[in-house]
């Protein structure tokens, strides 16, 4: 079949303006074939160039002693003692998850397994973080069934647990969702592997998978907003096969137990053409492959699509000179293709041969490192401070009130979507879903790892910089909650268009106020994704700066939970609250109204409610601590009872006045923590508390009543944990389970 005519509507087509076609024109000194504007088009699209964000990125800390692989590679990896470290990132399938929710899900989950253990680390813990349109809406109900059991499907077929992660509904995503998925690894630190293409001559092997035409301009899409034809573009969403890649993950990390290879990339986001100029980029060489020697699952396959498919489960790898026949063997073991496709060149060209005729030749670099770079237009986004709170009557019933934020699909008990994972496979899950962190077990040392993910997009909305740092603030919070000490993040960057000088403006400030918190908290960013575009008909979703932090217990035993222990613990609040309800769940749920100014963050008082924490678990002080977030201290208090290590508690509190009573109960003040002591440690626990300089106080005890009983002026709560639990526990399936 002949290529079509390069015109100008087949340029626009592919994504490329007149400008950057100009800038092919002279890379090459001559029009591009068919082929190489198919490789121009996903290379230098914003999923695989980062052209709009790159210059902003720049911005993030990188380095501290513990990070041994940064931004750059296919994960980051951070030390964690004895010889080993974590491998981890987070990735978006949002456009593939809307078009088709099971394939786009899965395929999502499948990418980032192999971005894990390329880098040569065993994949030991996912989390995913969801957000949907209205939860009533019977599309977003099918698109959040679809999206859950793609995630369930492929990762419980691989036998790994997936943890934690958040999901949410908001009207901002009623045209697009976002499914966002970061999984965690273990790696030896003498056996990371590099994407890269080193050594003149060695050979240059596809493995795993064969090609099909599932994902041709995968990339592409992601790199575009929706309109009405979304349907349409279901063929550019990947097929996932779990049963494939828990083979290939095998036989990959057997092979990487020799010194067979020099390099090895997940063939992902544009296919065999990435995965090639990206090694080759790295390591200052070229890469020759023959397209005939591709394995491949259709007939008459074109080098466009051979080159552009993103069919999964497949990986390329540079072999050393002399073992090929060794890592076929190996492959062949595993029933997956193992095929010598090229060679490594000292000419910096991406060179592909087909029925022995040049098709592309294009140097390595103009396509993997130089793509443009733009510094687009941006609007600097001014804080919504319009609440007024002379304006918000006080509840008629703080119960009914409490009832209401228990129901809410952004607070309600997320059990419907984890407990169709399984977590427990591996059997290192031992602080499960639902708590405010995962802690997994690192069987070599004893180690414990902690994982969160948080962002609360309506505050992103109102103040994207304040908001973006509440992200990494919350993640780090939690972290610490479960006893961990935050070490690193990677993070997932959700926005609109970048050329809406709005959104770019949100962008900015987001990315700035990342940088400003992990710099404050000493967590630096060693890996993550921007995913652009997330509008339909020009309208964007709510800015969703997901961050995944990965937190490290020298001792698993040190472990905390969310749940109150036994009756007669005391319970503490740390931190301060002030009367804070802009951009609260009670303001939106109770009120109808999303209103700024957001809580403020003083970081330095963060981190030092970290160190008190992180102290205090490896004392075994706490038998339990909580977040302060959504819904404010009565939610805390509510579902550290409804989580209780025993049956039948309940809890009386006592709080003071001074403030509004909504803003006591259902304010979202940052830095606080509702945490609990047994008696024989209260001495201890307070002498270490009082050389903190977090405020803290005691504010009652965990009962047997089976009641939360709060006591604060004007707004006594008395509820059975019985109605809150029918609330909390039997929310989402009242949605989801007809």
């Amino acid at each position: 079949m002949a290529d079509p005519a390069l015109t100008p509507e087949l340029v626009a087509e592919h994504g490329l303006s007149p400008a950057e076609y100009e800038r092919v024109l002279a890379i090459l000194g001559r029009a591009p074939t068919f082929p190489e504007l198919g490789v121009f088009s996903v290379m230098w699209s914003e999923h695989c160039s980062y052209k709009s964000s790159r210059l902003h990125l720049a911005k993030f800390p990188t380095q501290a002693p513990w990070v041994i692989q940064g931004p750059g590679e296919n994960a980051g990896i951070i030390d964690i003692g004895g010889g080993l470290a974590c491998c981890f990132k987070m990735e978006s399938h949002n456009h593939p998850s809307f078009i088709e929710p099971y394939q786009g899900a899965a395929t999502g989950l499948g990418g980032i397994l192999r971005d894990v253990f390329t880098m040569g680390a065993r994949p030991v813990a996912s989390l995913d973080s969801l957000r949907f349109g209205p939860l009533t809406d019977p599309l977003h109900q099918h698109l959040l069934r679809g999206v859950v059991a793609g995630i369930a499907g492929y990762g419980n077929c691989m036998g790994i647990p997936t943890v934690g992660g958040e999901l949410s509904s908001a009207a901002g995503y009623q045209g697009n969702i976002l499914v966002n998925v970061m999984t965690a690894g273990i790696v030896r630190h003498d056996r990371i592997f590099k994407g890269e293409a080193a050594g003149i001559s060695n050979p240059v092997m596809y493995v795993g998978a064969k090609t099909g035409r599932d994902g041709i301009h995968g990339a592409t899409m992601a790199s575009e907003e929706f309109t009405d034809d979304a349907s349409q573009k279901r063929p550019t969403v990947q097929v996932g096969d779990p049963f494939t890649e828990k083979r290939l993950l095998e036989a990959c990390l057997e092979l990487m137990r020799h010194d067979w290879i020099v390099g090895i990339q997940d063939m992902g986001a544009a296919g065999l053409t990435s995965s090639s100029c990206e090694m080759a980029s790295r390591s200052g060489t070229g890469i020759d492959l023959d397209l005939d020697l591709v394995p491949q699952r259709e007939t008459d396959m074109t080098p466009y699509e051979m080159l552009l498919s993103e069919s999964q489960e497949r990986m390329v790898l540079v072999a050393r000179a002399g073992y090929e026949q060794q890592v076929k063997a190996l492959f062949d073991r595993w029933d997956l293709e193992a095929v010598v496709v090229g060679r490594v060149t000292g000419d910096g060209l991406f060179r592909c041969r087909h029925q022995g005729r040049v098709v592309v030749e294009i140097p390595a670099d103009a396509i993997a490192e130089e793509a443009p770079k733009y510094d687009r237009p941006s609007t600097r986004p001014v804080a919504d401070r319009s609440l007024d709170l002379a304006t918000v009557a006080l509840p008629a019933d703080y119960g009914a009130a409490l009832l209401a934020l228990l129901r809410a699909p952004n607070i309600a008990h997320k059990g419907w979507v984890w407990r169709q994972y399984d977590h427990m496979v591996r059997t290192d899950t031992v602080v499960l879903p639902g708590s405010d962190a995962a802690v997994v077990r690192v069987k070599e040392t004893g180690v414990g790892l902690v994982l969160s993910c948080d962002c609360n997009p309506r505050w992103c909305r109102l103040d994207p910089f304040l908001g973006a740092q509440h992200a990494v603030a919350e993640a780090a919070r939690n972290v610490a909650c479960g006893g961990g000490v935050p070490r690193a993040i990677t993070d997932c960057l959700d926005f609109g268009s970048p050329e809406n000088p709005v959104v770019m403006g949100q962008f900015v400030a987001a990315v700035e106020g990342i940088a400003a918190a992990c710099t404050a908290l000493a967590t630096p960013v060693v890996s993550g994704n921007v995913s652009f575009y997330n509008e339909t008909h020009g309208k964007p979703i709510d800015p969703t700066p997901e961050v995944g932090m990965v937190g490290v217990i020298a001792r698993v035993e040190d472990r905390v939970v969310q749940g109150f222990g036994v009756a007669g613990d005391a319970i503490y609040l740390l931190g301060e609250t002030l009367e804070e309800i802009g951009g609260s769940e009670y303001l939106a749920v109770v009120h109808g109204r999303e209103q700024g100014p957001i809580p403020v963050l003083d970081l330095a008082a963060e981190r030092a409610l970290h160190t008190l924490l992180a102290e205090a678990a490896r004392q075994h002080l706490l038998v339990s601590a909580h977040d302060c977030a959504d819904g404010g201290l009565a939610v805390a208090l509510a579902e550290c009872v409804l989580t209780a290590q025993t049956e039948g508690l309940g809890c009386e509190v006592f709080v003071g006045g001074g403030l509004r009573p909504d803003a006591t109960l259902f304010g979202e003040s940052a830095s606080r923590v509702v945490a609990s002591v047994a008696p024989r440690n209260q001495a201890a626990w307070e002498q270490l508390a009082a050389a903190s300089p977090v405020p803290w106080r005691p504010i009652g005890e965990v009962t047997r009543s089976g009641r939360l009983v709060v006591h604060a002026p004007g707004a006594d709560l008395d509820l059975p944990t019985t109605i809150l639990g029918e609330a909390w526990f039997g929310a989402l399936p009242a949605l989801l389970d007809r």
